[in-house]
């Protein structure tokens, strides 16, 4: 295939370039040429801007494109617009796209969540913003277009750190806090798995809205595998969650995986049937871990500081 990446240099659309070199396609990347400059030298780049350069994109058709970087609703219609000969279209959304988290299963015909009340640039606007792209993508490409609502994606060379956290505070041993109960429930995705599932349905021209995420996990499951792979003597500490809400710990970024909200309850737990009956395929749960170890470091600002969790514990201890 003549395949466009737009992005392509940062963690899903690396891993997407990657796959594509691999099956033997012929790769273009659109990418401002600020992250990782020069990763490919034998990928034709494409140098712009998606909200106000994008000259290079006219005039060109590709056999597929996939768009991991689209955020802004008009940005996204300006290149797909361009593109709009393609003839399929990837776009990499969210599984954020929900009106309501707290219902049970999440499954690709549920209500979406609007932009009312919520200003362009509104950081709790994420969700609605990528409900808004999907709509541009299905108005232009009609049964040419992907959908993948992405669950947390994680692995190697992964830059957020909210899986990362665990892996690394594993190895690092001693007693470890994790938010109980242990079978609470956890969702997240090796990018390379939707990297590969990507291309594979670009091959395909599948079509359809998908969530692209793995069947959720138990908490101890994940720390098991990741005490394992690390051949960690960890002690894992499961706190009540209670004394987490009370103590203000922040979900998600200060306890990665953590979300305390009932009206969130079900975030993690979204329906993947129609992607994996669309070829979507899962690498073990410990090759994930092993990799991340290996590829994607800890980063600043995101987990439990040593002294925070040392804090917490003594107190959980207390309480006991």
């Amino acid at each position: 295939m003549k395949l466009l990446v737009l992005g392509g240099t940062k963690f899903l659309g690396r891993h997407a370039v990657e796959v594509a070199l691999e099956r033997g396609h012929d790769v273009t990347i659109f990418h401002r040429g600020q992250t990782n400059p020069g990763l490919f030298p034998n990928v034709k780049e494409l140098l712009g801007d998606r909200e106000g350069s994008l000259e290079p994109l006219s005039g060109r058709r590709f056999d597929a494109v996939i768009d991991t970087s689209g955020y802004v609703p008009s940005a996204v219609r300006a290149s797909a617009e361009l593109l709009a000969d393609s003839g399929h279209y990837a776009f990499v959304s969210t599984g954020n796209v929900y009106a309501d988290f707290a219902h049970g299963p999440l499954r690709e015909d549920d209500p979406l969540a609007t932009m009312e009340d919520h200003a362009d640039r509104d950081p709790n606007a994420y969700g609605p913003l990528k409900a808004e792209c999907e709509g541009v993508v299905l108005e232009l490409f009609g049964k040419r277009a992907l959908i993948a609502r992405s669950g947390l994606l994680v692995g190697p060379h992964d830059p957020t750190g909210r899986f990362t956290y665990w892996p690394h505070r594993i190895a690092r041993g001693g007693r470890v806090l994790a938010p109980g109960p242990p079978d609470r429930r956890v969702q997240f995705i090796d990018a390379r798995d939707t990297a590969a599932w990507l291309v594979r349905s670009a091959e395909r021209g599948i079509g359809g809205v998908y969530n692209v995420t793995r069947e959720p996990t138990r908490f101890s499951e994940l720390l098991d595998a990741c005490r394992s792979v690390a051949g960690s003597d960890a002690e894992i500490v499961w706190v009540d969650h209670a004394l987490l809400v009370e103590r203000s710990v922040g979900e998600w970024m200060e306890l990665p995986l953590w979300i305390a909200d009932p009206e969130w309850k079900d975030f993690m737990n979204a329906d993947v049937s129609r992607a994996l009956a669309a070829g979507l395929e899962l690498r073990p749960l410990e090759e994930t871990v092993r990799d991340t170890l290996a590829a994607a470091e800890r980063a600043e600002g995101v987990g439990l500081t040593p002294e925070r969790e040392a804090g917490l514990l003594a107190e959980w201890r207390a309480r006991a």
